[in-house]
């Protein structure tokens, strides 16, 4: 072997570890995050009027914080179920009433934050308003969490009537006292909305839609909301007044996982 050829391989061979070392250290790159098909849209850009107030975005929830995947308080549907809300909307409005939504697509990493939590026994935080009289090792038996949730396939949506003009809400404040969900209106947590006998995310019998006890005005309120939203095609779920999902899903059978915010719909029409 000559000298200029020892020479060369040696400087191959350091290359060659140089390369090596350098690909061990760099970080790996981000897997980009995955975005939503062509037929999910944000609800304002069909119906503006309608308000959200979108919990899960914000520590007032059954959970105490925000949850996984809302990076905006943003609801996202697809769109056949969007412009069916919009339908709802005008004809809400004319009877001086407006749709309010609490939460629309749900990314399963969302549902998997629910699932620890519930699996958590020691995280009780906000059990004084959102299931005072269920216990927390009950959840999956008694079917408020899941594994799956139909949000996660983008035509469902949780929501309720609030009577024109709309009044603010005020902010929830961490720490602050807790009252059962299905305490009188004038005791719960305020919502500008409509009184339906319980709060939104209720894990209580009383949240029923057609619980015999809910009677009256809040019976009412219901059947208002019910009747409107079935007569364009969405179907109730029978333990929350406040849950609907538009059929034909156009995504029977899908579980997205992409964030809901704006960038999740770039390119979008």
């Amino acid at each position: 072997m000559t000298r200029l050829s020892a020479a060369v391989r040696g400087l191959v061979t350091a290359l060659a570890a140089l390369l090596a070392t350098t690909a061990a250290s760099a970080p790996a790159r981000a897997k980009p995050e995955p975005r939503a098909p062509e037929d999910f849209v944000a609800l304002s850009s069909v119906d503006p009027t309608i308000l959200q107030e979108m919990r899960y975005f914000t520590p007032h929830n059954f959970v105490g914080e925000p949850v996984d995947g809302y990076r905006q308080p943003l609801c996202i549907l697809t769109r056949p179920a969007a412009q069916a809300l919009h339908t709802a909307q005008r004809k809400l409005l004319r009877r001086g009433y407006s749709l309010k939504v609490y939460d629309c697509y749900r990314p399963q990493r969302a549902v998997d934050h629910f699932v620890r939590w519930a699996e958590d026994p020691d995280d009780q935080a906000m059990k004084a308003e959102f299931y005072p009289n269920v216990d927390k090792s009950r959840l999956f038996a008694d079917g408020y969490i899941a594994e799956r949730s139909g949000h996660s396939r983008g035509s469902t949506v949780d929501l309720t009537l609030v009577k024109l003009p709309a009044r603010p809400t005020p902010p929830y404040r961490p720490g602050q006292p807790l009252t059962p969900c299905f305490a009188p209106e004038d005791e719960r947590f305020p919502d500008n909305s409509v009184d339906m006998g319980t709060g939104y995310d209720c894990f209580d019998t009383l949240s029923h839609t057609l619980d015999p006890r809910v009677q009256g005005e809040q019976r009412a309120n219901r059947l208002l909301l019910k009747g409107t939203l079935e007569d364009l095609g969405f179907v109730n779920l029978a333990e929350e007044w406040w849950h609907y999902t538009f059929k034909p899903e156009p995504h029977p059978d899908t579980y997205f996982d992409f964030p809901v915010s704006r960038r999740s719909l770039t390119g979008h029409r």
